[in-house]
C-alpha cells in the first residue's frame, strides 16, 4: 500500500492512503444515483395526471356497457383480448427502455422484457385489481393468471413485443396505448366480478383501484424497473 502525501489547508503536508480514498471513492459512487433516482422520480410524477385520465376512462366504459346491459357479457372476452396486448406492448417499452439505455446483449434483453411484461403486467390487471374487489366483497372475485391459463397466447406476446423492441426500440407512442391496456384490461378483471347493479361505492372504489393497478406497475415496468439495470451515464439529466 503506497502512501502519499498532500497539502492540507493551512499548507502542510499530510499522508494519504491511497487505497481508503479509492474505497471511498467507490463506496460513494455506489451509494449515490441522483441521475437514476430523479429520472424515476420524474417520469413517476408526469405519469400521475395520464394515468388519472385513463382511469376515468376506464369508468366511463364501464358506466356505458352497464347502461346497455352487456358489462356482466363482454367483461371476460374483452379482458382476455386485452390483457395479451398489454404483455405484447408492455413488453415492446420494457425492453425498449432497456435497450436505449443499458445497451447489453440480447439474452439479459430477453429476461427484463420478460419478467418486466409478464411479472407486473400480472400484477397490474390481475392481483391488485384482485385486491380491489376482495375489499368489495364482490361476489364473482377470482384471480386469473393469464401466463398460467392462456399460456399459449400471453407468453408469445410476451416475445414478440421482446423481439419488436430489438428491432424497432421505442418507449413513446406505445406507452401511451400500454396505459390505456392496463386500465382497461384491469377493469374487465374487476367487472368479471360484479353482479348486479353498480353503486356508487363500487365506482370510487374501481376508479381508485385502477389508478393504483396502472400507475405504479406500469411505470415499474416501462420506467422503474429497466433503468434500475441502465448505465448511469445514459440516463438523461
Amino acid at each position: 500500500m503506497s502512501v502519499k502525501h498532500s497539502r492540507d489547508l493551512s499548507g502542510r503536508e499530510s499522508p494519504r492512503d491511497d487505497v481508503g480514498s479509492a474505497e471511498s471513492s467507490g463506496a460513494t459512487a455506489a451509494f449515490e444515483t441522483p441521475g437514476r433516482a430523479s429520472t424515476i422520480g420524474r417520469e413517476l410524477k408526469a405519469h400521475a395526471p395520464f394515468t388519472g385520465v385513463g382511469a376515468l376512462t376506464g369508468i366511463a366504459v364501464m358506466l356505458a356497457l352497464a347502461s346497455t346491459d352487456s358489462l356482466a357479457r363482454l367483461s371476460a372476452p374483452l379482458f382476455w383480448s386485452l390483457h395479451p396486448l398489454h404483455v405484447l406492448l408492455s413488453a415492446l417499452v420494457t425492453a425498449s427502455m432497456y435497450r436505449l439505455h443499458a445497451s447489453r446483449g440480447a439474452w439479459s434483453t430477453i429476461a427484463i422484457g420478460y419478467l418486466g411484461s409478464i411479472g407486473i403486467a400480472t400484477l397490474s390487471d390481475c392481483l391488485i385489481p384482485y385486491i380491489g374487489e376482495s375489499l368489495l366483497s364482490l361476489p364473482n372475485r377470482s384471480i386469473h393468471l393469464g401466463f398460467v391459463e392462456k399460456w399459449w397466447l400471453v407468453n408469445p406476446m410476451a416475445f414478440l413485443g421482446i423481439g419488436l423492441a430489438c428491432l424497432w426500440p421505442n418507449t413513446k407512442l406505445p406507452h401511451a396505448g400500454h396505459v390505456l391496456l392496463s386500465t382497461w384490461a384491469s377493469l374487465f378483471h374487476m367487472t368479471m366480478a360484479i353482479s348486479g347493479d353498480l353503486t356508487a361505492g363500487v365506482i370510487a372504489m374501481v376508479l381508485v383501484f385502477l389508478f393504483l393497478a396502472v400507475w405504479v406497475p406500469c411505470c415499474t415496468s416501462d420506467i422503474v424497473f429497466p433503468l434500475l439495470f441502465a448505465k448511469r451515464d445514459s440516463l438523461p439529466a
